[in-house]
C-alpha cells in the first residue's frame, strides 16, 4: 500500500479522528501552510471537516464522504512533509524529507470515541489517555498516551495554563482576526508551554497562530528549535533576545517564570505594543525585596525582620504595582491561582485583557502605596517615557 492509499484509507475510516497535514509541500507551491481534517456530524450526517489556513486567514469547508476524491486528491498533491492521522486504533505519522525519501510510522492509539459534533466538547485541553504527538515529543507522555510519572507536575502546569488561555480568547477577540494570531514568548526557556499554546491553538481549537518565542540563553533556544522541527510545527520560531527590545507588535505576550525584572519588561512590551491579550507567571522577586526596608515603612517592622516573610512581602508588593501599572494602561486584569501549589511554588498568574476604561483610582492607589512603602517598582524604568503617560 502507498502512504497515498494509507492517507486516504484512514480518512475514509469509520475510526478516523483527526488529521493534520503541516511542513514543507514537497509537491511545489502550495496556498496553504497547514491542513486540518476531522470528522463533524452535519444534520445527523457524517462529514468530514477541511480546516485550510494560510498566513492571513482560514477556510472550513464540509464533505460528504462520497465527495472526497477531489478535495483529498488537492490534499496529497501538495506533499506536506509532516502529516499526523490519527484513528480509533492507530497513530500514522508519515514524514517526507527533502530528497523525497517518505517515512512512514504507525502504533497503537489509545482508545476512546470522537464526538461527531459541529461544536467540539470542552474537556481538559490536552486530556490524559489519548496519544498526543506533541507531548510524545516533549516527553511528558508515551505513545500511547500515558503520562510519565515524572512528568505528572508539567502535565497539570501545561493543561492548567492552556485552560487560563481558552478563558479569555473570545474577551480579547482572538478568534476573530481575519489572520493568524501573533504571540510573542518572553523568556521562553524549554518552551514547554511555547509549545503546548501552539498545539492547541493551531491543532486543537483551529486557531491559526504564529508565535516568536525569545530567550537569552542560545543553548535552550537551538533545543526549543530542534523540538519544533521535529513537530513540523509551522509559524512557530525561537530566537536569542532580551526581552523589552524586540521590535514587536504581538497580539499576545506571555511571560512564563520569567525571572526577576525580565517580568517587568515583558509588561511593558506588550504595553507599547498595545497587546490585547497577556499572561504572565512572575519569579524570582528581587528588585522591590532590596528597597523594601522597615526605615522607610515603619509599621511593616514585625513583617520585615524575617527573612521568608520579607521576601514574600516584597513578592506580592512587586505584584501588584504590576497589576496596577496594567490597570492604568487600560487592561481588565485579574491575579489568579495558575496551578496548585504541590505542582510548583511558582503559581501566580496575571491574566490582563486590553480594552478596560480609564479610572484614575488606580493611579491613586499606585502613588499612595509607592509612597508608603518608599520603593520605585522597576515597572517605571522599563516603561521609560511612556509610564507618565500610563500613571496620570
Amino acid at each position: 500500500m502507498t502512504p497515498d492509499d494509507l492517507i486516504a484509507d484512514a480518512l475514509r475510516n469509520p475510526g478516523f479522528r483527526r488529521a493534520t497535514f503541516a511542513g514543507v509541500p514537497r509537491g511545489g507551491p502550495c496556498p496553504w501552510v497547514r491542513v486540518v481534517v476531522r470528522p463533524v456530524e452535519l444534520r445527523g450526517e457524517r462529514h468530514l471537516q477541511f480546516s485550510y489556513f494560510d498566513q492571513r486567514k482560514d477556510v472550513t469547508r464540509n464533505y460528504r464522504p462520497g465527495e472526497l476524491a477531489e478535495p483529498l486528491g488537492e490534499l496529497l498533491a501538495a506533499r506536506f512533509s509532516g502529516i499526523h492521522l490519527t484513528t480509533a486504533t492507530e497513530e500514522i505519522d508519515v514524514r517526507t524529507s527533502k530528497k523525497g525519501k517518505v517515512h512512514v510510522g504507525r502504533r497503537q492509539a489509545a482508545g476512546g470515541d470522537t464526538p461527531l459534533s459541529h461544536n467540539r466538547v470542552k474537556d481538559v485541553p490536552l486530556p490524559e489517555g489519548r496519544a498526543d504527538r506533541l507531548l510524545e515529543v516533549m516527553g511528558v507522555m508515551d505513545a500511547a498516551g500515558r503520562v510519565k510519572p515524572t512528568m505528572r507536575a508539567k502535565f497539570t502546569q501545561i493543561n492548567e495554563f492552556l485552560k487560563h488561555l481558552s478563558h479569555v480568547l473570545d474577551d480579547a477577540g482572538l478568534r476573530s482576526l481575519g489572520r493568524p494570531v501573533d504571540i510573542l514568548d518572553c523568556g521562553c526557556g524549554s518552551s514547554y508551554l511555547t509549545l503546548a499554546v501552539h498545539h492547541y491553538l493551531n491543532d486543537v481549537l483551529g486557531i491559526p497562530a504564529r508565535i516568536l518565542g525569545v530567550d537569552v540563553n542560545d543553548e535552550v533556544v537551538r533545543k526549543s528549535a530542534t523540538k519544533a522541527d521535529r513537530l513540523g510545527a509551522v509559524g512557530l520560531n525561537f530566537a536569542v533576545g532580551k526581552i523589552g527590545e524586540l521590535d514587536a507588535k504581538p497580539d499576545v505576550v506571555l511571560a512564563l517564570h520569567a525571572c526577576d525584572t525580565a517580568t517587568d519588561d515583558a509588561l511593558a512590551q506588550a504595553v507599547r505594543s498595545e497587546a490585547k491579550l497577556l499572561l504572565s507567571v512572575p519569579c524570582c522577586h528581587q528588585h522591590l525585596n532590596r528597597q523594601l526596608k522597615a526605615e522607610r515603612a515603619e509599621v511593616l517592622r514585625p513583617l520585615l525582620r524575617h527573612g521568608l516573610m520579607h521576601q514574600r512581602a516584597a513578592d506580592l508588593f512587586t505584584d501588584t504595582f504590576r497589576a496596577l501599572t496594567l490597570r492604568m494602561a487600560g487592561y481588565k486584569t485579574d491575579v489568579v491561582e495558575f496551578v496548585g501549589t504541590e505542582h510548583t511554588p511558582r503559581n501566580l498568574l496575571i491574566r490582563a485583557v486590553r480594552g478596560a476604561p480609564p479610572d484614575p483610582q488606580f493611579a491613586r492607589e499606585y502613588h499612595e502605596l509607592k509612597r508608603f512603602l518608599g520603593v520605585t517598582p522597576y515597572i517605571e524604568a522599563a516603561l521609560g517615557e511612556r509610564f507618565p503617560a500610563v500613571a496620570e
